[in-house]
């Protein structure tokens, strides 16, 4: 495992993407998703997950490019929305995203949901953004096995990420799995369940067995396999906290431990039942 919050794993294409990045789900655009923004890259993240859906890509570009650090060493991920799935709308709407961005290019760019007879299509213009190079890396959000297989039967190239809702409580074995198999990366979103973690004994018995937090524990286990996260914070002091994992491993034992609490319990939709909405 790498020691420090800029290494990463390799995408299929050779590009890589940080273990631990920043998720801005649900911050404003009033000053507040540049702030974080402004104050992970400070702390020394590397990677930041926004979306078209977020309303805030255009302070995620904002904080970015007055960041000082060069563009290059920052993953920035994009989501193409639900009402702008089909070849024609996707296309345009990562022009967009590009524009609100600021920037040249992204490092990856996801399908955010699975929509039958949409994502096709939306796969097949995401592929010509990646020819272009406009985008590094492409991958799928929320994507189920049955989804990644109905892709896969008509896609040129397979998606190199797959991000979805990954905890100790919901922890998709079989998906992760069969990605394996594909070599296609998996990516946890609400990784802590809201902060839920701090809550459960188990975790705050290994917590206190490592001198570490609960938080530290889940998101190393995250990375023990082979996962990458996007916690969600805008503070500081928990940005620094939730990147100091890099300094210790949980045994065979303990992971075993965490493995067990797993309930297949969602906390968000269910990618079969999710609609599209504006």
């Amino acid at each position: 495992m790498d020691s420090s919050i800029e290494d990463g794993p390799e995408l299929r294409n050779g590009v890589m993407m940080p273990w631990l990045g920043l998720g801005v789900l649900g911050m404003p655009a009033n000053g507040s998703a540049r702030a974080a923004v402004s104050t992970a890259l400070e702390v020394g993240y590397r990677r930041v997950d926004t979306a078209a859906s977020y309303g805030n890509e255009s302070e995620v570009g904002q904080a970015i490019r007055s960041s000082g650090v060069p563009r290059s060493r920052v993953f920035v991920t994009t989501k193409v929305w639900n009402v702008v799935q089909g070849y024609h709308p996707t296309r345009a709407a990562f022009d967009v995203s590009l524009e609100r961005l600021g920037i040249d290019y992204v490092d990856l760019c996801l399908v955010h949901w699975p929509f039958a007879g949409d994502f096709h299509e939306t796969w097949r213009a995401l592929e010509a953004v990646y020819r272009e190079g406009r985008a590094r890396a492409i991958g799928v959000s929320n994507f189920l096995v049955h989804h990644l297989e109905e892709l896969l039967k008509l896609a040129e190239m397979l998606p190199m990420v797959n991000q979805v809702e990954l905890h100790p409580l919901l922890q998709q074995p079989k998906l992760r799995s069969y990605c394996r198999a594909q070599h296609i990366q998996v990516e946890a979103w609400r990784p802590l369940m809201h902060g839920a973690v701090t809550d459960i004994p188990a975790l705050v018995t290994l917590a206190e067995k490592h001198g570490k937090t609960p938080v530290q524990v889940v998101l190393r286990w995250i990375l023990q396999k082979e996962v990458v996260a996007i916690p969600k914070t805008s503070r500081r002091h928990r940005m620094e906290s939730n990147a100091d994992v890099f300094d210790f491993e949980l045994p065979p034992e303990d992971v075993k431990l965490i493995d067990s609490l797993n309930e297949g319990r969602r906390l968000g939709p269910h990618p079969d039942e999710f609609r599209p909405s504006a």
